[in-house]
């Protein structure tokens, strides 16, 4: 999974601009790189996220999409 493909994950688990999602991840370097890459999404200023919660075997996700094209 690369960024790219994360913030179509988001968009696909969005109800309008509302999303809640749960990752799993394989290894624990996978909960590192999602909360980077929600990071750097939050940057941009393509989402908001609300919350952010690592989990032993996924991570927990809520925000808000903002306008981003496809």
């Amino acid at each position: 999974m690369n960024k790219a493909e994360f913030l179509r994950i988001l968009r696909k688990a969005s109800r309008g601009n509302m999303f809640s999602i749960e990752i799993p991840k394989t290894v624990q370097e996978d909960g590192s790189k999602i909360e980077e890459w929600a990071g750097e999404l939050q940057k941009e200023g393509k989402i908001k996220l609300r919350e952010c919660v690592q989990r032993d075997y996924s991570v927990y996700l809520h925000g808000i999409m903002k306008y981003a094209p496809e």
